[in-house]
């Protein structure tokens, strides 16, 4: 199994979210960006150790950020379809 792969779109929420924590304060996209690095690759390590949702898709959630990372077990790797607010309704 390859490494986990970002979906477009998830992929750019990820990267907005970085850039409003670093205009939130200096530092904080960077702590956010290792803190979701850090559990993509726990997800890469033991993906079914993580919550189920509705079928195939799971949830990870994000160490001291609002935050969780949606993902499926595809046959040859791990995809990432959203890096999302935990306290926002989806669109």
């Amino acid at each position: 199994m390859t490494g986990p792969a970002f979906d477009q779109d998830a992929r750019a929420e990820f990267l907005a979210a970085v850039e409003y924590y670093e205009e939130c304060q200096t530092g904080l996209g960077r702590r956010f960006r290792e803190a979701v690095e850090a559990e993509v690759d726990a997800i890469a390590a033991m993906p079914f150790r993580f919550r189920a949702l509705h079928a195939p898709f799971r949830r990870c959630l994000v160490p001291k950020f609002p935050y969780a990372v949606i993902f499926s077990i595809e046959p040859d790797f791990i995809l990432i379809i959203a890096v999302a607010h935990a306290k926002r309704k989806p669109g």
